[in-house]
């Protein structure tokens, strides 16, 4: 009898401690779980690891990247927390108050996952802040002695105050702990700046899938709209600047036929539907953001996604063929027409598109003229937002391209018509250098541009910000399927040039 109460103890025992291990996070779980809100919000600056680093730095909108080393038993680091907590909240997120500008992240060199990484950045102390572009982060490194790097040590940011100083002086700005969004009054003009317009690239991803979230939410997509999504569809597919949301597209199209057949109509097929076609994420899983870069307007109601809808629209129009140039004004004009929500612009649109009585045989002509549209779409707002006081005070509505820009697109001023006169040879060189080169050139400069080949196709599959080891068969078949993607997809994007496409294009008078 001694001897079974001895193995029943031993027994309960084990039970207990079985117990204590499934009921109860680890500490280093309620560690992250802790912030100084509570558990109101989760945390702002993002947790990075040997898996996603890379991959997130590579492929965020912002400017500049903070990186901070620590380890989570480091008592140091558990009390820096809240202070560079503060500080993500300016930055980091879809609330963020100055977004789109820096990455603020950090790295757990307690985890042995990351201590290689943690090693090749020789991360002498906790916790340890690294600056810099987020490019040069990307397999790369830092050492004591190097005498020229781009990733710089912060070495004044023992408080949130402090740290946020240290941003100021480098960038040369004035944010304030206490900033909220939309009250910044140091935001620039930014039309003339190269930079910032490369980064409207990634408004134009915005645009694209908050066109799509708006289809979906409102369930537009019917019997009698649906041939004119499938066009748009087909045009973002071959020349959308940004190879996500082209990629995107191309699977939604393989699957629309399925999606909504031709006969569907019925409210519960479509949310039946929506749920499948959520899945595919037009322009990748983390789009939309929810914020804006290059369109940002300095009050929440201004620019934004019609900005974004505009320059997603000049850029498919200096990126397109001349036979394909009355395909792409028939596409624009039906989708803005069925699926843009604000009735009044909607009309606007249409009826500018119905004035047009002769075809497009030329893409600089279809440029022009969207270019042509875009001012009179201006020209109306300026009137109304003057009476009415509903402009943005930072960025007024103004004609395009203005002369400080480009000086040889002006050849004078009817005075007795009271109109500009246009040199359009260089307007369109303007237009094409601006809304292709420029737009496209930070894509470029980080390889998120480039042809849908096998090795793209690849490195889209493969690469995730929770990426994880898999095992060498696993391996080989995905890139055999992405090899498959990669073949389908040029042979994809070679027809769109060659093909007459089967879906009958709607007459604008008819619609």
């Amino acid at each position: 009898m001694p001897g079974m109460y001895s193995y029943l103890g031993l027994f309960m025992c084990l039970l207990s401690v079985c117990c204590s291990a499934t009921s109860f996070p680890s500490r280093r779980v309620i560690l992250r779980e802790v912030n100084d809100n509570g558990g109101d919000h989760p945390d702002y600056a993002v947790d990075l690891n040997v898996t996603n680093f890379d991959a997130v730095l590579k492929d965020t909108p912002a400017t500049y990247a903070i990186v901070e080393f620590f380890a989570h038993w480091c008592p140091a680091c558990r009390n820096y927390k809240p202070h560079y907590e503060k500080v993500a909240r300016l930055f980091n997120g879809p609330e963020a108050v100055h977004p789109g500008i820096i990455l603020m992240t950090r790295v757990d060199c307690a985890s042995k996952i990351n201590t290689k990484l943690c090693d090749k950045f020789s991360v002498g102390h906790y916790p340890m802040l690294f600056w810099g572009p987020p490019t040069k982060f990307v397999g790369s490194g830092w050492e004591p002695k190097q005498e020229k790097s781009d990733i710089r040590v912060i070495d004044d940011a023992r408080t949130a105050d402090r740290l946020l100083n240290w941003i100021n002086k480098q960038i040369g700005s004035t944010y304030g702990l206490d900033d909220q969004k939309f009250e910044n009054e140091h935001l620039p003009s930014n039309i003339s700046d190269t930079e910032q317009v490369a980064r409207a690239i990634y408004d134009v991803e915005e645009a694209t899938s908050t066109a799509f979230d708006i289809i979906l939410e409102h369930k537009m997509i019917k019997p009698g709209t649906r041939a004119s999504l499938i066009k748009f569809l087909q045009l973002l597919t071959a020349h959308h600047p940004s190879r996500r949301c082209r990629k995107g597209t191309a699977e939604l199209l393989v699957s629309f036929d399925d999606l909504y057949p031709a006969d569907f109509g019925s409210p519960n097929k479509q949310d039946d539907d929506k749920g499948l076609v959520k899945n595919i994420k037009i322009c990748g899983k983390d789009v939309p953001r929810g914020y804006w870069m290059f369109c940002r307007g300095s009050k929440n109601e201004t620019r934004g996604f019609s900005c974004g809808l505009w320059v997603l629209l000049h850029s498919l129009s200096v990126r397109i063929e001349d036979g394909e140039s009355q395909f792409t004004f028939n596409a624009t004009c039906d989708f803005v027409h069925d699926f843009f929500i604000c009735e009044e612009c909607r009309q606007h649109f249409y009826k500018m598109c119905s004035s047009v009585s002769s075809p497009f045989n030329k893409a600089r002509d279809y440029a022009l003229w969207l270019w042509s549209t875009h001012n009179r779409v201006n020209e109306r707002l300026m009137k109304e937002e003057a009476s009415l006081g509903t402009g943005d005070p930072k960025f007024p509505k103004t004609i395009w391209p203005p002369k400080q820009l480009c000086p040889s697109c002006y050849l004078g001023f009817d005075q007795r018509n009271n109109k500009i006169e246009w040199n359009q040879d260089e307007v369109f060189k303007f237009l094409t250098n601006y809304y292709r080169n420029t737009l496209t050139a930070l894509y470029k400069d980080k390889s998120i541009v480039g042809n849908d080949e096998a090795e793209v196709a690849v490195e889209d599959l493969i690469v995730a910000n929770n990426a994880i080891v898999v095992p060498l068969g696993a391996a080989l078949a995905i890139a055999v399927a992405s090899c498959a993607f990669g073949a389908l997809a040029c042979y994809w994007r070679s027809q769109q040039k060659s093909r007459k496409y089967f879906h009958r294009l709607y007459s604008l008078k008819t619609i």
